[in-house]
């Protein structure tokens, strides 16, 4: 399977969350809540003779603004490790990701705090997302 698609599949199963944004994209200017697909690495072959890789992917939620009473929480609730709200149980909602990979899964959050756009200042966390893809 492609980059492409399994950036394509993530944002997909990231559009059931109401009221977030998605782009499989860096998008040029960012319009929040927006959540974006962003390549980290690949490791290939890990199985043998290009059996499978190994695709480690982050995913960028980009928030209320940071003097916004309800950014926290907002961004708060894409923490929760299950419920409508969740950035992770999206995602692992279809572990193929649309038939562009084996499986998927949402090893960790970190990076929780304000990011500068333009003149104002968001609220971000970002997600790690490991694809196993044949």
């Amino acid at each position: 399977m492609t980059l492409a698609a399994i950036r394509q599949g993530i944002a997909a199963n990231l559009s059931t969350i109401s009221g977030l944004r998605t782009s499989w994209f860096v998008p040029d200017n960012p319009s929040p809540p927006i959540a974006i697909v962003v390549p980290e690495r690949v490791d290939y072959d890990v199985s043998f003779a290009r059996g499978s890789d190994t695709y480690a992917l982050n995913v960028l939620i980009i928030g209320g603004r940071i003097n916004e009473r309800t950014a926290q929480s907002s961004l708060d609730a894409f923490l929760d490790s299950t419920g409508t709200s969740s950035v992770k149980t999206a995602i692992e909602s279809d572990k193929t990701l649309g038939g562009a990979a084996h499986s998927c899964r949402v090893t960790d959050w970190s990076g929780y705090g304000p990011l500068a756009i333009g003149d104002a200042q968001y609220l971000t966390v970002t997600f790690r997302v490991t694809v196993n893809a044949i």
